[in-house]
């Protein structure tokens, strides 16, 4: 490429690098795409903006406005993707190989806005109950918060997904409220780079929020105190050396790793060639051998199958995998780019060949390997399968991984010897069981998960609509234990848990409550003329309540409630059979109960309160009976801003109120939350 650029730092909101050093090369045909720069990063100042100007500016948001934030990113890199893409060919990657990668990562920073608005509170205090009485006069309570960390993350990742890696740690990053300093692996850093630049000329970011490290991470660990996280992708031996790091054990600072691990597939027992779960193996084992070439941390590296069966699996496997065509991805009908760079590839070799000692080569580049398109020079690499007759005596091939499109068969005899062939990998970041039995699953399974941080199961039912073995997804755990790096990523809002701070809080329930937003129970609330339900959002306080008053339940209720529901549960009237129960006599339904209660607490007239849309936690506490007489006292438990309008252009927020149904001796009988939607009053 002529007048290569140079693939430039951003630190302190400045992009530094105006001297060339590492040549980057594409992995298609080799030419230079671009050099990383020679200037040394001042890590110090790196360090000291992040906290200066990221902390203060994050900080100043809440939840929720971060979550809109990150959507609105996500618009933005939507918009501009195509320029990824472009960029994401000289990775060696197809376009189908660049959507896991450009559009997975965006889909990614969708998904947490999403959690954020769904999940996590109008302020910087998410509230981690149940809160838990510590005195019999219920004045003196315990509960757990979380808080954001006041720290920095430094998120150090891989060269596979130099985009995707990114964001999936980004997300949850920005969204408890820390500014992230991101180093990709050199080799893919470019794709990183123009990626970092549209986010910034986005302008979504605020100042110190995200920088970019082009080149080595320096002093940079060194700089470090307590507050703040480390997180790495990549292989298990560097995850090993980066845990060790002298100052990450001296201030105990969270390190979690994500490490490429020997994932497996079992072909169950249960499974015939005749059967529709056996070309799903077969295509599953293929498919994530050709897949970004294999370069996945989720690769099956090992494909374990009834002996009776591995002729059978052979077969469909080379037929399958040549069928692939391998080469140039702007080529059409090319299934398969090359792999991220030469030296991946001279990795890559040295790898199979020490797996072929002792072992059969079934496919490979023997097979007719002929890159399409012009790129002698490009960094291509034939699937390679190859068959381990006696694996449960060969390590090897439950120790070595071949970072690419290459994979190992492993018979077995019965589905304890698969499970132990799965366990020998010594950790691992997913597992797919295929099977057409549930009790082959319920029994495997349970024993897998023990060396597993996913499993698929994978069978005729679930296929139409499975995401497949390789694919993380933000709603789920991503990590595994042992060689896999012991860490978790994703998982929802596990993964911003991750980023924030657990703090127990201990004192009276109204200072509880001071302290989470939230009412708890036994905090004092706040009473007047003006029913709840006729404030507007901005004008509900946390604490504000209403005490109803009283009604007597009689026969007539339940009867009618059961003509109306047809419930005719024997409790609500069968007198004789009542009797023998615990309650010794006939009740009233639950939901009558929850129903009177709405009758008593509820404004019917048209206000602030637009719909009621849930219910949650519901407990039936006490039995109420013929002639007990209820009241319910309604609080504003908790206020969620989103920042959303309707259809109208009327801003509305989410109110959660608790209710407490109590009886005439003051016991409560219910308790449940229901949330409604407020307007503003603007």
């Amino acid at each position: 490429m002529a007048n290569a650029p140079i693939i430039q730092s951003f630190i302190n909101d400045r992009w530094l690098g105006s001297q060339s050093a590492q040549s980057l090369r594409s992995a298609v045909n080799g030419s230079v795409i671009g050099y990383t720069h020679a200037e040394q990063i001042a890590f110090d100042e790196a360090v000291a903006h992040a906290r200066s100007q990221g902390l203060p500016t994050l900080l100043a948001m809440d939840f929720q406005e971060r979550a809109a934030r990150l959507k609105a990113l996500a618009k933005f890199l939507g918009e501009r993707k195509e320029e990824l893409y472009a960029v994401s060919y000289h990775t060696g990657a197809t376009r189908a190989d660049s959507w896991i990668d450009i559009e997975g990562g965006i889909g990614t920073l969708f998904a947490y806005a999403s959690i954020g608005a769904n999940e996590l509170p109008s302020s910087n205090v998410l509230h981690e109950g149940p809160v838990i009485r510590l005195g019999k006069q219920g004045k003196f309570s315990g509960t757990h918060i979380l808080v954001p960390r006041h720290g920095v993350a430094v998120h150090i990742n891989a060269f596979n997904f130099p985009i995707w890696g990114l964001l999936e740690k980004f997300a949850p990053t920005f969204l408890a409220g820390m500014p992230c300093i991101a180093k990709p692996a050199t080799a893919t850093s470019y794709l990183t780079a123009a990626a970092v630049k549209l986010m910034h000329e986005s302008g979504l970011l605020p100042k110190g929020s995200l920088q970019l490290v082009i080149g080595g991470t320096g002093d940079l660990l060194d700089r470090l105190n307590g507050a703040d996280v480390v997180t790495f992708t990549g292989s298990a031996d560097t995850a090993a050396k980066l845990r060790a790091h002298p100052n990450l054990i001296r201030q105990g600072i969270p390190f979690n790793a994500e490490a490429d691990s020997l994932n497996c597939a079992i072909l169950a027992p249960d499974v015939s060639p005749d059967d529709e779960e056996f070309d799903l193996f077969v295509k599953e084992v293929a498919r994530e051998m050709t897949v970004k070439a294999g370069q996945k941390c989720t690769a099956i590296r090992r494909a374990i199958v009834p002996a009776k069966h591995l002729d059978a699996v052979a077969t469909r496997l080379r037929e399958r995998l040549a069928k692939t065509v391998v080469g140039d991805p702007a080529q059409e009908g090319v299934r398969m780019g090359a792999l991220a760079s030469h030296a991946q590839q001279a990795d890559v070799a040295e790898r199979v060949a020490q797996l072929l000692q002792g072992n059969e080569l079934v496919f490979g580049e023997r097979d007719g390997f002929a890159p399409a398109g012009a790129v002698a020079e490009g960094a291509f690499f034939a699937p390679t399968l190859m068959l381990c007759r006696d694996a449960m005596r060969d390590d090897k091939v439950h120790d070595i991984e071949a970072f690419g499109p290459v994979s190992t068969l492993m018979p077995y005899t019965d589905i304890d010897e698969a499970l132990t062939l799965a366990a020998k990998g010594r950790g691992s970041l997913v597992g797919t069981l295929v099977t057409r039995d549930p009790k082959i699953a319920a029994k495997a399974i349970p024993v897998a998960a023990a060396h597993h941080g996913r499993l698929l199961i994978l069978d005729r039912e679930a296929a139409p609509e499975s995401t497949g073995h390789g694919s993380p997804l933000p709603q789920l755990k991503h990590g595994g234990p042992g060689r896999a790096g012991g860490g978790e990523e994703l998982g929802g809002v596990r993964a911003v848990k991750h980023y924030l701070q657990r703090a127990a809080v201990q004192g009276s329930p109204t200072m509880l409550a001071a302290v989470t937003g939230e009412y708890v129970q036994g905090a004092a609330v706040r009473e007047s003329d003006v029913h709840p339900f006729r404030r507007y959002f901005e004008d509900l306080q946390v604490g504000d309540s209403l005490l109803t008053h009283r009604r007597t339940v009689s026969e007539a209720d339940i009867v009618n409630f059961g003509g109306l529901s047809g419930d005719y549960f024997y409790m609500h009237f069968d007198e004789i059979a009542a009797k023998e129960t615990a309650f010794g006599k006939r009740i009233a339904h639950g939901y009558f109960v929850l129903s009177a209660a709405a009758g008593l607490f509820v404004s019917p007239a048209p206000g602030p309160v637009l719909a009621n849309y849930g219910l949650d936690t519901l407990r039936f506490i006490k039995p109420v009976g013929i002639g007990d007489t209820i009241r319910a006292r309604l609080t504003c438990k908790r206020k969620v801003d989103r920042r959303k309008t309707d259809a109208k252009g009327v801003r509305q927020g989410v109110v959660t109120w608790e209710v407490d149904v109590t009886n005439q001796d003051d016991e409560l009988v219910a308790n449940y939350d229901i949330l409604t939607l407020v307007a503003f009053r603007g």
